[in-house]
């Protein structure tokens, strides 16, 4: 067997598979595509995610890739042992519904005995217990003795992850000889030393779980494949780890160079090696990749990659900035394979350059603080870091919570998480509220600040809605940055722009910027001191970076519409002067695709007959098909032309005049319509106050005004519908409707009183006198409170003296009603105060005048207590 090395295996692998057939597919992101479920691309399959579940149609039925992984589930243990590592290569070969089981096993064992040439005497497959299909085609296919064929259980042999697509495995393990092994009589295939290392991984997707247990056969069945680059050279060239195959071993023996030392020959020198060896790696990738040091997510992933291979930089004694130097040996090892690297060379190491000297700022100053406290928390016999000294070492000295947490460890410390969460919690809550904070020009202080105030920008928007330019500055929401990924919200800036800044009334173009590795939806445009034009937006697909040349595509429906709207608010201002006079002025406006908003100075509302004129006059200029003529002139040769001048505005020695026919001439920087006939059509919706001498209209145009008449219109057929008639005679039915509707109101209400008076029957024989005062206080259910009301004059006219209580039952609430004569009332009655005495006893509460008062409950049970504290209420307030 040949010691093939990393770059040799891999080639091998695709070409062998691009023999049976298969797709080689360069190795996709490890930034994760429309998957929020990864941060980073971990595993072979991921990013073939939607391939398998059907969502997309793959390019061909049998792929095969070599695809960069990262993992960091336990970085912690990554250079404490030599198995760990966070960057691997994973290769694998995939059938989505076409081969299976057979082909997967067969050439498998073809390639490691025949292509790599591996002893296939040393070669075990494993199978899941219960898949005897598997186990015939090694043994009897494949002719491998049953008992070198090891059956495992569920734990080990059956991939799934929940419910959806699932299926048993089989894995290939080399017996990498007894040097290797941990001695034991019985060590064999599935013990944890060295010596048995699984080499590959057929998954065969076979199965559906419901989620509760059950399993149905799927009718596509696929193959998922997995061998790790690293670990199969690790056999190949028969080395202790992965750390001595021949792309990690050069650069683990540059590590060396720059540290002085020797690999080997101590255990706490070791582990920092592999620590730099392995994260420099992941770094260099990452960086290739787009992603960028930040402190949340995938950026965060590569700070703490990052600064760890810093800190244990500092631990070997290098001196200074290393890490750029070991990237470059990165790239020299892997271009083969992703030449990518190669092109991205320079960008890559400026990331890396910047964000090094940005820690190595910091990095002793905070390892002789964290020292310090260590230091007193072993004087104080403390064993855990506070939250807050935790968050200072994050906050001060960019320390990674895991970093310093990392280095306590190896002191036998630990750190307060939860403290430092909530001080890291209370930081963005100040960060929040800093965000009104204004810098000394009185703006608010951004991101944008950090700019170099010689970066400015070109607007060609007036003639172009497409444009080529090349990329400036690069900013995420927080901070300035040399590249944004797929997900990332930021700010691109380019040198010329055909895209429109929010300004004058008009508010921004949207749009896309492409290049030929990424894409960056553009939700807004800012137009910013130093004449700078920043697009707002979020990177949907690749990656975008400092420097790139870039295709800018302005949204030329939006643009067109947002024109149409913006033309007719000077065609408004022009008939509001005509018709009002010419005290209008322009007060603010506000233009988007959908509609137009114009606000001006005059001194009361319009009469429908001044917007009726003024609606009809706007329409009238369209219809006249005036072409717009824009030129840009001398300020004084403009006030010549009698271009109107927005009031309050300040302009520069040469502005833009817009005329449009000899309707109107006004100066304006926005994008307009070449004839008013564009317009279409307007139409006023409201005409409203806004502040004190300042009216202001809502309009529609063209695509605006059809979409409001086809709303209009398809409402009305619904009214209609409902009122089972058409539009053109539904106002008749409404007018039947409403003459029914008052007849059986009437009906209804006569109907009631008749009702509760027969509820009440002869209760005038109910009446009590309490100390000269007759009291009606009775119960009577099913009448509402207009109706107990109703009663209550009613039985106070027969009663002609006296307090009449009244209360009723209706559908479990209580209504409470109370009223008393002019003779009562002089005698101390007061229904309101009596009322609020009893509506507690029915749960509820009330009140009112002295002579009418009302309550209401939710306790019906209580009714009677209430109707006897009446009683004893009233012989209270009489004198």
């Amino acid at each position: 067997m040949q010691p093939y090395g990393v770059n040799e295996l891999r080639k091998m692998f695709l070409e062998f598979f691009e023999s049976k057939g298969h797709l080689a597919m360069k190795s996709f992101s490890l930034v994760p595509h429309n998957d929020k479920s990864l941060l980073l691309i971990n595993s072979g399959m991921a990013p073939l995610k939607p391939y398998f579940t059907g969502q997309e149609i793959p390019p061909r039925t049998r792929v095969t890739t070599c695809q960069k992984c990262i993992r960091t589930g336990d970085i912690e243990n990554v250079g404490k042992t030599a198995r760990h590592g966070t960057f691997f290569e994973m290769l694998g070969n995939f059938s989505f519904g076409d081969y299976f089981k057979n082909e997967a096993i067969e050439w498998s064992w073809e390639f490691l005995t025949e292509v790599v040439g591996l002893d296939p005497d040393r070669l075990y497959p494993s199978v899941y217990e219960e898949d005897d299909e598997a186990f015939e085609i090694w043994n009897k296919k494949m002719g491998i003795p049953a008992e070198r064929i090891f059956k495992f259980g569920k734990a080990d042999n059956f991939w799934e992850h929940g419910s959806g697509p699932c299926g048993p495995c089989s894995e290939i393990y080399y017996d990498r000889g007894e040097k290797y092994g941990c001695g034991s009589e019985d060590c064999t295939v599935g013990c944890e030393c060295d010596r048995y290392m699984e080499i590959w991984n057929n998954v065969f997707t076979q199965f559906d779980n419901d989620g509760k247990g059950h399993y149905s056969e799927l009718e596509q069945k696929n193959i998922d494949t997995g061998m790790g680059l690293e670990r199969l050279a690790s056999v190949v060239q028969d080395v202790d780890s992965i750390f001595d195959v021949d792309t990690l071993k050069a650069l683990r023996t540059h590590v060396c160079r720059l540290a002085d030392v020797e690999y080997g020959s101590d255990d706490q020198t070791d582990v920092s090696i592999r620590v730099i060896t392995d994260h420099v790696r992941s770094v260099t990738f990452m960086i290739s990749d787009g992603i960028m040091p930040s402190n949340e997510g995938r950026g965060y992933v590569l700070r703490r990659l990052l600064r760890r291979a810093c800190r244990h930089g500092r631990l070997l004694n290098i001196e200074g900035s290393f890490l750029p130097e070991l990237a470059k040996t990165v790239i020299e090892g892997s271009k083969d394979g992703y030449p990518e690297l190669e092109e991205k060379k320079d960008f890559i190491l400026n990331v890396i350059v910047k964000e090094e000297e940005q820690f190595n700022k910091t990095i002793d100053q905070g390892l002789k603080i964290l020292s310090e406290i260590v230091a007193q928390m072993e004087t104080d016999h403390v064993k855990t870091l506070s939250g807050d000294d935790a968050f200072r070492l994050y906050d001060t000295y960019g320390f990674p919570i895991d970093l310093t947490k990392e280095i306590l460890e190896e002191k036998g410390f630990d750190v307060d998480e939860d403290g430092f969460k909530a001080s890291m919690q209370v930081q963005r809550e100040t960060a929040r509220a800093a965000r009104g904070v204004t810098n000394y020009m009185g703006a608010d202080v951004t991101v944008y600040e950090s700019i170099d105030p010689s970066v400015t920008s070109t607007f060609v928007g007036y003639d172009h809605l497409t444009y080529e330019s090349d990329i400036t500055v690069l900013t995420t929401e927080t901070e300035l940055t040399e590249a944004l990924t797929e997900g990332d919200r930021g700010t691109i800036f380019v040198n010329e722009t055909p895209f429109y800044a929010t300004s004058g009334g008009q508010e921004a173009d949207t749009g896309v910027i492409s290049t030929a590795e990424g894409e960056f939806k553009v939700e807004d445009t800012v137009k910013l001191l130093g004449g700078k034009i920043g697009h707002v937006g979020v990177v949907v697909k690749g990656m975008l970076k400092v420097g790139d040349r870039v295709e800018l595509f302005v949204d030329a429906k939006k643009r067109a519409l947002s024109a149409r709207n913006h033309s007719a608010t000077h065609l408004l201002q022009k008939a509001l002067r005509t018709v009002l006079g010419t005290h209008v002025e322009q007060a603010g406006s506000n233009v988007n695709e959908d509609r137009l908003r114009f606000d001006f100075t005059h001194f009361s509302a319009l009469s429908q007959e001044e917007l009726s004129k003024v609606e009809k006059m706007v329409n009238e200029y369209i219809a006249q098909a005036m072409p717009v003529v824009i030129k840009n002139m001398p300020i004084e040769e403009a006030k010549k032309t009698g271009a109107q001048a927005l009031f309050g505005e300040k302009y520069g020695d040469v502005v833009r005049v817009v005329n449009m026919g000899d309707c109107s001439i006004e100066f304006c920087g926005g994008t307009h319509v070449k004839n008013t006939s564009e317009i279409m059509a307007f139409k006023i919706l409201s005409e409203t106050g806004v502040a004190a001498g300042v009216r202001r209209i809502e309009a529609l145009t063209s695509e605006g005004l059809m979409a409001y008449y086809n709303s209009l219109e398809a409402k009305l057929n619904e009214a209609a519908k409902a009122l089972k008639s058409t539009p053109d005679n539904f106002l008749d039915k409404i007018d039947h409707l409403m003459e029914d509707n008052k007849k059986l109101h009437s009906e209804v209400e006569s109907l009631k009183s008749k009702l509760a008076q027969d509820a009440m029957g002869d209760v005038l024989s109910q009446v009590e006198e309490v100390k000269g005062v007759k009291l009606l206080a009775t119960q009577v259910d099913g009448v509402d409170m207009n109706g107990l009301r109703e009663l209550g004059d009613q039985l106070k006219d027969q009663l002609c003296d006296g307090v009449i209580v009244l209360a009723s039952a209706n559908d479990g609430k209580v209504n409470l009603m109370v009223t008393a004569t002019d003779s009562a009332l002089k005698q101390g009655a007061h229904a309101g105060n009596l009322v609020k005495a009893i509506a507690g006893l029915v749960g509820g509460g009330g009140g009112g005048r002295p002579n009418m008062a009302q309550a209401g409950g939710k306790n019906p049970e209580g009714i009677k207590d209430a109707l006897l504290k009446a009683k004893e209420t009233l012989e209270a307030q009489i004198s």
